[in-house]
């Protein structure tokens, strides 16, 4: 399996967030499921918290993020844009 591009891990990263709900996803369940290590999680999540394509949300002492209309909007142009790409019989 090819290495994945940051394009496809912020995807996956999106993704994942958005799967969790209204309540958010946390560090540790997004970090697993992304399939990323803990320094390039805290790098792409601090980015993506930044970009205003998810929030840090507490509750307590639990962190989670979770996506923004911003960060739907995003994914959505992702899929729309690679779907586009394989009609054309091209790979990215």
């Amino acid at each position: 399996m090819p290495n994945r591009t940051t394009e496809q891990i912020v995807a996956d990263l999106l993704l994942a967030t958005k799967e969790s709900g209204p309540s958010g996803i946390s560090p540790t369940s997004l970090l697993k499921k992304a399939n990323v290590s803990h320094p390039r999680l805290r790098r792409l999540t601090a980015a993506l918290v930044g970009a205003g394509l998810m929030l840090k949300a507490q509750a307590g002492a639990r962190h989670a993020f979770v996506i923004t209309a911003k960060g739907r909007h995003y994914l959505e142009l992702h899929v729309e844009y690679h779907n586009m790409v394989e009609s054309f019989g091209l790979e990215l």
